[in-house]
């Protein structure tokens, strides 16, 4: 049986460029994603058809016992999960205080917060048994530092991190790597930047800072990152990593 690596969040980004590399690593990868049947079934077909093997799950995360039933039937279906990807994005937009209502702040807290404790909740005491296992949880500038117009992305990442601290306090030592990965800068994803941007202004930013330029993350690299991270020795294990283009200035010099 090939170990489990579950991706909460494979969108066409980072998520489903993590569940690939994993998969052709020899790992079961299971995709979830909260719409696009088409666009996960697609994702689903190239793994296999690189000889991978993977499963695809449409999700939504917010709603009562989601994530607690996929894990339990991912462990029943295909078996234990070694490594959890927690990508689940709680970005809406730049907001300014009066321009961010309490329903969109909220649900960055449910995306963000309460849905990596709910996993964790769940998953957890079964990694604990086993005495091994890997939560990795995709994060950002905004859980570095406060913006103006980040009051719902920076509370609900500021909060994700505080979590990946306790989660790693308690469960370290029982066998349980976790790591807070803060993606500091843009990422050449067609499902997160692009939509942010929309199309015309996406392609015109990969064409200027992108491609041959490497001003864009690459997902395929952050990819080689967080398998990296999944393979390392409990004896220097890495708790928190920035990832950022060459050409960008660290989120504490800007």
């Amino acid at each position: 049986m090939k170990p489990v690596c579950l991706v909460l969040g494979a969108g066409a980004g980072i998520g489903g460029t993590v569940a690939t590399k994993f998969a052709a690593e020899g790992y079961h990868a299971c995709l979830c994603r909260r719409s696009d049947q088409a666009g996960l079934d697609q994702m689903v077909k190239k793994i296999e058809e690189e000889g991978g093997t993977a499963s695809g799950h449409l999700i939504n995360a917010i709603e009562e016992n989601v994530l607690e039933q996929l894990i339990i039937s991912i462990e029943k279906d295909h078996g234990p999960i070694e490594v959890l990807i927690y990508n689940l994005g709680a970005q809406s937009g730049m907001k300014l205080l009066q321009e961010t209502s309490i329903k969109e702040f909220e649900w960055a807290w449910r995306i963000a917060d309460l849905g990596l404790f709910r996993v964790a909740k769940t998953l957890m005491p079964l990694m604990e048994q086993r005495g091994s296992g890997t939560l990795l949880v995709t994060s950002a500038t905004a859980a570095m530092r406060g913006n103006k117009n980040q009051h719902s992305h920076a509370t609900a990442m500021g909060g994700r991190r505080m979590l990946c601290q306790t989660l790693n306090a308690e469960f370290a030592s029982k066998g349980i790597h976790v790591a807070h990965i803060v993606v500091d800068g843009m990422v050449d994803a067609p499902d997160t930047l692009g939509k942010m941007l929309g199309e015309e202004v996406f392609q015109q930013l990969r064409e200027s800072r992108g491609m041959e330029h490497d001003g864009l993350i690459l997902p395929e690299k952050i990819a080689e990152t967080y398998f990296h991270l999944a393979q390392q020795h409990r004896s220097a294990w890495t708790h928190e990593v920035d990832i950022r283009a060459f050409s960008d200035s660290a989120w504490w010099n800007d």
